[in-house]
């Protein structure tokens, strides 16, 4: 028998959280069978076994976070798995995990009632043959696999009533015991408002991450920010005169990314980090452009490597892919990890600004608004213009305004004049 340790997924994590399993108790595995998918606080990764055999016993549910180094599952010899199959089918309490003793075998013979030690008292598998006086001092419990689910969930048995045959404590009472912690519980009133708890929810490992980064980004950076309302009625029309009935061409998104790399590629103080150790500014030679997504794990940032090296439709191709891998949290560590400046779209939300936290260890984030008809003077005239509100959030560090200001202007200007942006680039 052989149980496999969660293994550290990279970066130095230290849990992960069990999404779903893809095998259950009694599945017959071989080496490199797909055995669960886990969220860790990068992506969702699936793992594959490293051992053979019959799987005996999963060592927690979805929704459960498993630290790195216990165990995730354990795995029979294939002999040791046709035991305990047959077992279960003749009706043994003890390998039925922990969910009671069959009423009668499948062979329909009788077969004699097997004992189970309790803190060194004897339990029949019957609940009628034991003393009442037993049953309030020792839990009623077969399966050793209840007590360890019991025990890593911190539930104390002795406080449950068993649902399973003549009180026996199963599975599914550890489970509701572990469930109802997370109902709303109206008894629970909060000192300071007066009001009851509607519920708690414990952190995921990837939402401990965002909150980790967002406040350190807070805690260290003295950020400032500026915007500007931007005429993108061009850079609109430039987009919709790339389509075509064979080519969608690319996206607006592609369009403004190329403009950032270039303002970038311009301005380098703002493609870098602060070395606070060596007490030097860093700037890179080259753009990692981050992109703010927001799929059902929350908000990532993936990351375009090297899009200083891409062409419009390049840049396209990879946003789609790595929107794509987002939504499916199939992201590598060094896609969420690689960017050096953060490009976010949050006017696909329907809103016309934020102040954006910069994510750390970067020094600036563009904020893009959402872009609809508004009144525009045009040479001295009001007409109907698609309008953006453009906003960037910077660390006052690395320069002054007068340099964000600089920046957030070349990439209004090339908005507001996309082709003769493009002519330039």
């Amino acid at each position: 028998m052989s149980t496999f340790l969660l293994p550290d997924l990279g970066e130095g994590l230290t849990e992960a959280e069990i999404v779903r399993w893809l095998v259950k108790v009694g599945d017959v595995v071989v080496v490199d069978t797909p055995i669960a998918e886990v969220e860790t606080a990068k992506s969702i990764v699936e793992l594959p076994s490293p051992y053979g055999g019959v799987v005996e016993e999963l060592h927690g549910e979805p929704g459960m976070t498993v630290p790195v180094g216990k165990p995730l599952i354990t795995i029979a010899e294939q002999d040791a798995g046709t035991t305990y199959r047959e077992e279960e089918k003749a009706g043994s309490g003890n390998v039925l995990v922990g969910y009671g003793t069959g009423a009668s075998s499948s062979t329909g013979r009788r077969r004699r009632p097997r004992t189970a030690s309790v803190s060194g008292t004897k339990l029949p598998t019957s609940a009628q043959n034991v003393p009442e006086s037993s049953q309030r001092s020792v839990p009623l419990v077969i399966s050793p696999l209840v007590r360890r689910l019991a025990r890593d969930a911190g539930v104390d048995l002795k406080t449950l009533t068993g649902s399973g045959e003549g009180g026996l404590i199963v599975r599914r009472d550890v489970e509701q015991a572990i469930a109802n912690r997370f109902e709303p519980k109206p008894e629970a009133v909060s000192s300071r408002t007066g009001l009851p708890e509607l519920r708690r929810t414990p952190m995921s490992g990837f939402r401990k991450a965002v909150v980790a980064t967002l406040s350190r980004s807070r805690a260290e950076i003295p950020e400032a920010t500026t915007w500007v309302d931007v005429d993108a009625t061009a850079l609109v029309e430039l987009r919709e005169s790339l389509r075509s009935a064979k080519d969608q061409g690319p996206g607006l998104l592609a369009l403004m990314g190329r403009f950032v790399v270039a303002g970038l590629l311009k301005y380098p103080e703002l493609n870098g980090y602060v070395d606070t150790e060596r007490e030097e500014l860093v700037q890179y030679d080259g753009v990692n452009l981050g992109l703010a997504a927001q799929t059902d794990r929350g908000l990532v940032v993936p990351a375009v490597a090297n899009a200083h090296r891409l062409t419009t439709r390049g840049l396209d191709a990879e946003i789609r892919r790595l929107t794509e891998s987002a939504r499916a949290g199939r992201l590598t560590q060094q896609e969420l990890s690689s960017g050096t400046f953060t490009l976010n779209n949050y006017g696909s939300f329907g809103v016309d600004g934020s102040a954006a936290i910069i994510n750390h260890p970067q020094v600036a984030i563009l904020g893009v608004g959402r872009i609809i008809d508004r009144p525009w003077v045009v040479n001295g005239e009001i007409a109907i213009r698609k309008l953006t509100q453009l906003s960037l959030v910077f660390d006052h560090r690395v320069c002054d305004g007068g340099t964000a200001a600089a920046f957030l202007r070349f990439v209004a200007d090339a908005f507001e004049n996309p082709a003769s942006a493009f002519a330039d680039l």
